[in-house]
């Protein structure tokens, strides 16, 4: 009788079959599946019939013949796919996990990584079991991958979306492995399968209507991949403080960056400690229907302690700020408050300082502008006063723009200073007019040079008259036009000259001696010369030789001046008649009075005809 047996896949490993009758009769055919027991049936006949056997009984490890590596990684991942491709009748191994020889079909993963090497090397034996266990993590977290995105597939999800967001959910999939393999100690889930697990717990921890609620509220897939992860594995954390978020009125775009920037730790705060945050800055100043933009704009507040955000208001509040001027100073730049370091605000209100400025003169400023404090004190405000140090503005000069217009010192120098300024200098004014322009009217340097300097110097040249020659001269001395509207403000009065009379050339003549005729509202320059030919007839040569009549008040110097000279009988230029104090004018009016007396105390009509030319000399000229 024989013992016959079946050939299996490999062929490599050989195996005996023997006659009963006749023990010494044997021969070898390929097998390999029960390799081991076949050698211990040689060994235990043998010790019983008393024969001995010729061939040496193999170790364990010489008859576990070695596997090409890349076929044991398929045999591993056979074992941990989670669905099978189906496979012939017969087939020696078990085609899904749930089978109940599943253990005993598959071979040992831990002999397909044994190698035929020394097995006294330890070392390499740990390395090899450290790549079979970083091997085995690698495609259990596939199979959880899958698992969630079939989860995802089920909530309605694209399945490009769905691998672009878990593919930056790494730790969240690492968390569910964890989670799943905890879960396997529980009687309910002993026997169960590791993709049945997995499913369970990603079920119940809500993450897939989570995910559909934070894209509902305008989120990306990679913020709500990074707020997912921040979670810790609790992601009903993110709907909590969401709800939070918008109970203080935060819109729902910023809802992802304010979980971001808010700090790490932000989910596992309680709402009391943030609430109390929030009434803190209410009572100073800043009103509940402004919380949710400040927050949104400056979400690192909530990241601080109470004592935290007490002692950063206090720096402000210590300058002189009340909570009017505390509140609108938040609301305009959320940022000043939250942002920055204590030190580096410190140094920044000790620079402006400098400036000749006093510590409540600098808490004004900052209501004013806060964003003062986003600049830099190296890469902004040094070059900025060595550059304008060199056009000569000193540093009252410097506090006097730093007063007026702040925003010049949150300007860049390179982008937005220096193109304005080498644009004065090629139109003709000089480098101390540089300086003396932009004390007088700092705003200049924050209006744009192509869409409104440029412009009005066009306009001055083309359609006011002003010569190329004299156009430095009139930025020089009147910068403020170059703010002023053209087709509001500077055209209406153009046409309004033009209508009187004067011709253009004059009119640029004109505005080259009073740059800031053209400023003044043509409503206001009406009823001053009416007055002037009217009453004091007077012909238009006068305006067009002193147009600075038109800056004078009506009511408040023409008129009174004018009606001494008539009650006095005297006659003068206009430039005369106005351009004095009240003192200087009245003692003009007395020496004019004595002189005409004396040459009308004359008694010869020779004397009196020399005289009488005399007066009126004296009266039309300037006195000494």
């Amino acid at each position: 009788m024989f013992i016959s047996s079946v050939p299996l896949h490999n062929p490599i490993t050989t195996c005996t079959i023997f006659n009963c009758q006749n023990p010494n009769q044997h021969h070898s055919i390929l097998r390999k599946h029960n390799s081991k027991s076949t050698a211990y049936l040689l060994q235990h006949l043998a010790l019983k019939d008393g024969v001995p056997i010729p061939t040496s009984i193999p170790k364990p490890s010489e008859l576990l013949d070695p596997m090409p590596h890349d076929e044991k990684v398929k045999v591993l991942e056979l074992s941990l796919v989670r669905k099978r491709t189906p496979q012939f009748p017969g087939s020696i191994y078990a085609q899904s996990p749930s089978d109940s020889d599943v253990g005993s079909s598959l071979p040992p993963i831990r002999t397909l990584f044994q190698s035929g090497a020394n097995p006294d090397d330890k070392d390499e034996k740990e390395a090899e079991e450290e790549e079979m266990i970083m091997r085995a993590l690698e495609i259990r977290r596939k199979v959880t991958e899958e698992v969630f995105k079939e989860a995802m597939r089920k909530g309605k999800f694209g399945i490009t979306y769905s691998t672009n967001l878990i593919g930056r959910l790494s730790g969240f999939l690492d968390h569910v492995m964890i989670e799943a393999a905890n879960l396997k100690r529980l009687p309910g889930f002993s026997n169960s399968t590791f993709n049945l697990r997995a499913k369970t717990v990603i079920d119940d921890s809500k993450v897939v209507p989570l995910i559909r609620w934070l894209k509902h509220n305008a989120l990306s897939y990679p913020r709500i991949a990074k707020i997912i992860l921040m979670s810790r594995g609790k992601p009903e954390a993110i709907r909590s403080f969401v709800m939070w978020l918008k109970s203080v009125r935060v819109k729902g775009e910023f809802l992802g960056v304010v979980m971001l920037k808010a700090g790490e730790n932000i989910l596992q705060r309680r709402h009391e400690e943030l609430d109390e945050i929030v009434q803190y800055l209410e009572s100073n100043g800043v009103r509940r229907d402004w919380m949710g933009y400040v927050i949104s704009r400056c979400p690192q507040l909530l990241s601080y302690s109470l004592e935290e955000v007490k002692t950063r208001a206090h720096f402000f509040i210590d300058m002189g700020l009340n909570e009017k001027d505390f509140g609108t100073m938040v609301f305009d730049f959320p940022r000043v408050l939250g942002y920055y370091s204590l030190e580096e605000m410190n140094e920044k209100v000790n620079y402006l300082k400098e400036f000749g400025l006093q510590i409540e003169d600098v808490g004004k400023l900052l209501a004013f502008r806060p964003q003062l404090m986003a600049c830099s004190i190296e890469e902004h405000w040094k070059p900025l006063v060595k550059y304008l140090y060199y056009y000569g503005i000193t540093r009252n000069g410097m506090k006097r723009m730093l007063v007026i217009k702040p925003m010049v010192f949150c300007a860049d120098l390179e982008k937005t200073i220096v193109p304005k300024v080498q644009f004065f200098e090629d139109i003709g004014v000089r480098n101390d007019g540089i300086g003396s322009m932009l004390v007088k009217f700092p705003p200049l340097l924050t209006y744009s040079l192509d869409k409104k300097i440029k412009p009005v110097v066009i306009f001055l040249m083309t359609k006011a008259g002003v010569s190329e020659k004299d156009i430095g001269k009139v930025v020089a001395l009147g910068p403020e036009l170059l703010g002023c509207n053209i087709v509001h403000k500077l055209y209406v009065n153009v046409k309004y000259f033009l209508s009187l009379g004067i011709r253009l050339r004059q009119l640029g003549e004109m505005i080259t001696d009073f740059p800031l005729l053209l400023r003044y509202n043509p409503d206001v320059l009406r009823p001053k010369y009416i007055y002037l030919r009217k009453s004091m007839v007077r012909p238009l040569k006068d305006v067009i030789e002193f147009p600075r009549f038109f800056s004078y008040s009506l009511e408040g110097r023409i008129i009174p001046r004018h009606k001494v000279l008539v009650e006095n009988h005297i006659n003068m230029k206009l430039r005369y008649m106005l351009a004095n104090s009240d003192e200087e004018f009245h003692k003009m009016v007395k020496d004019l009075i004595g002189k005409r007396r004396r040459f009308e105390s004359a008694v010869t009509n020779e004397g009196t005809t020399h005289l009488q030319s005399v007066v009126t000399e004296d009266i039309s000229t300037p006195l000494a």
